[in-house]
């Protein structure tokens, strides 16, 4: 079996797999090929790749000859006609926005499987590209914010005087925002962080924040683990308690989001106006909305004197690392759909790969995605 790795769209610096992890895939009796240039953003050479056993080709050549097709980004639309019914691509498709891509895969009776619908057990763990790259975005949002920031984020006792630290309020403590708290207490911030799963909490102490408990939240078992949507009379009590910690904090990292909905709008226009001038909010669900009524995509703005950074794409930023976790969550998974001969193997009655596939001989497997066309 001949396994693809193609070039990433333009701004996407990672690459699905980095050499070292190539070698690994070549272990199981796969043969890789490599698209020329894949891995010069994530600073990994053709020679790289050659060296750990892989073959330099053209895209076209990848996709007339591989039968596993890599790359994070979803396919270029000239490409599905091309791709045949009995190649695999794998990546991250975001199947529960995208619908028109979906169809399209339908349509061409295409075998795909996205990496971010991978179901939440504790056996997928390894192959959690959600968790790892949430870990990348919260270490970088934080960095991001003390970059920002014209105060110190540490106490200082100097000379001239007593310098306090900043005060640090995460909106979300999931993987990203669980990162952002451990990252701002190595700076020696104060940290607070408020989310709506109460059982969060003594992970959030365990980092050294305090944990701003909303009384009244649903939390439904049957999520995962996830986030789900509250009642109004909830949220109306949220934003309020958001609003009395975000007037008092220096930097606000917002991380809240739901699986194919829009993120919850947590921090309010008027609550920005009232902040700190110099504060800095950094919000990382910036691509469904932002939990920030403010947030623009992809821009940093001032409002008020708030610095306000729309930034969804972090992981991008750190690539080489970012690629590495990446690629091993890829190559942890792909061991479940390869024998031990390097042939390929559904098994859909494995949870984990059923529960990852979009769509396979004209119908969607995932269930999640396929309620969304019902």
């Amino acid at each position: 079996m001949i396994a693809g790795i193609f070039k990433e769209k333009a701004g996407e610096n990672r690459v699905i797999l980095l050499p070292e992890t190539v070698a690994e895939l070549i272990k199981k009796k796969v043969e890789v090929w490599v698209e020329k240039g894949a891995g010069e953003a994530s600073y990994s050479s053709d020679e790289q790749y050659e060296n750990a056993g892989a073959k330099i080709k053209s895209a076209d050549d990848i996709l007339k000859g591989a039968d596993l097709l890599l790359r994070i980004s979803p396919p270029e639309d000239q490409w599905l006609k091309k791709i045949s019914g009995t190649q695999v691509w794998i990546g991250i498709l975001n199947p529960l926005s995208e619908k028109e891509l979906v169809q399209e895969l339908i349509d061409h009776k295409l075998t795909t499987f996205s990496l971010d619908i991978l179901p939440r057990t504790s056996r997928a763990q390894a192959m959690d590209i959600l968790s790892s790259q949430a870990t990348a975005a919260g270490y970088r949002a934080v960095l991001d914010a003390a970059m920002h920031l014209p105060t110190f984020f540490p106490m200082f006792m100097t000379a001239a005087g007593t310098i306090t630290p900043a005060k640090v309020l995460i909106l979300g403590a999931g993987v990203a925002g669980l990162q952002a708290i451990a990252t701002s207490r190595k700076l020696g911030a104060r940290v607070e962080a408020f989310d709506v799963r109460t059982a969060v909490k003594e992970e959030v102490e365990s980092l050294g924040a305090k944990f701003v408990e909303v009384e009244g939240a649903k939390d439904d078992k049957a999520a995962g683990g996830y986030a789900v949507e509250q009642s109004e009379d909830y949220q109306k009590k949220q934003r309020q308690a958001v609003h009395d910690h975000a007037v008092k904090s220096d930097v606000v990292i917002t991380t809240a989001q739901i699986p194919g909905k829009m993120a919850p709008k947590l921090l309010m226009k008027a609550t920005v106006e009232q902040m700190k001038p110099g504060s800095v909010v950094v919000d990382l669900a910036a691509s469904t909305g932002g939990n920030c009524e403010l947030t623009v995509n992809g821009k940093t703005i001032e409002h008020h004197g708030v610095r306000i950074i729309g930034q969804s794409f972090y992981p991008s930023t750190i690539s080489k690392d970012a690629s590495k976790m990446f690629g091993k969550n890829a190559l942890n998974f792909m061991s479940l759909i390869i024998n031990p001969e390097g042939s390929l193997n559904l098994n859909f009655a494995d949870d984990i790969v059923s529960g990852t596939c979009v769509t396979h001989n004209g119908e969607i497997i995932n269930t999640r995605v396929k309620s969304l066309f019902s």
